[in-house]
């Protein structure tokens, strides 16, 4: 089994325009965004082939000095799973593509190893995601999100065997009650990584997109509404802390989170 990470970059976000150039500060001095996304990358274990990909020069040629090799992909692409389309079209021949947004670089080795293991023991899986049990004090943070109007993380639900059932950047499913900081919930926080099979993924630019994908603004939600299996992965945090960076707002948060790790 060969497995091509890819991580799609790309500088005119409309949130946070130039987001993959922030600096983050960490125990090991500043950094950019995605040259700490390409490092966790570069971690995973079985990963045959790692590559960023852009449309945009100025995170190009960041991204190749620091030593990272780039494909360049178009400027039509609508979300980072076309983007990851390009890149595998341009790159045959791997058995699994696994996605990792630009923007989690406190995403750990172990779930992007346990979700292509999920999606290879799982034949009639298309696509695979990672999802994360939130305690307490990770549900209070998006809760508090959107009580702000800020697009924080997005929430997963899934059935048997892990089916995804819905992706949302609402907090579900409803709890009505609060927990204590360390008290697990029945909310999964949905980690952006994504592992696809090559055909589902070659399939992808050409559904139309969906009124889900448009109003959520999840890129999943047209496998979904295209009748295609989802796979939800249960990562375990093993007392790591996870946050993507989706506003300005979230840079301290993530530098934090940084050093208390070392």
């Amino acid at each position: 089994m060969t497995v091509l990470i890819a991580i799609p970059a790309r500088y005119a976000s409309t949130r946070y325009p130039g987001k993959p150039l922030v600096e983050l500060n960490g125990p090991d001095g500043r950094k950019t965004l995605i040259r700490r996304s390409w490092e966790a990358a570069m971690a995973v274990k079985g990963a045959d082939r790692v590559v960023v990909a852009t449309d945009d020069a100025r995170i190009a040629d960041h991204a190749t000095a620091f030593g990272a090799e780039v494909v360049m992909t178009s400027t039509a692409c609508q979300n980072g799973t076309e983007r990851c389309a390009e890149v595998a079209a341009k790159l045959p021949g791997f058995d699994i593509v696994v996605n990792l947004q630009g923007d989690a670089p406190l995403t750990p080795a172990w779930f992007i190893e346990d979700l292509v293991a999920g999606l290879n023991a799982d034949p009639l899986a298309e696509i695979a995601t990672p999802v994360l049990r939130c305690e307490g004090a990770m549900q209070a943070k998006l809760l508090d999100d959107r009580r702000h109007g800020r697009v924080g993380g997005t929430t997963a639900v899934f059935g048997a065997g892990g089916r995804g059932l819905y992706f949302s950047k609402e907090v579900i499913p409803f709890t009505g009650r609060d927990y204590a900081d360390d008290e697990p919930t029945p909310v999964f926080h949905h980690v952006g990584v994504y592992a696809y099979r090559p055909a589902a993924l070659a399939a992808y630019p050409d559904w139309q997109v969906g009124p889900l994908e448009t109003l959520e603004g999840l890129e999943q939600l047209r496998f979904l509404e295209n009748g295609r299996a989802v796979l939800c992965v249960e990562v375990q945090a093993r007392g790591r802390q996870f946050w993507e960076l989706n506003n300005p707002s979230d840079v301290p948060v993530i530098e934090s989170m940084m050093s208390q790790m070392g």
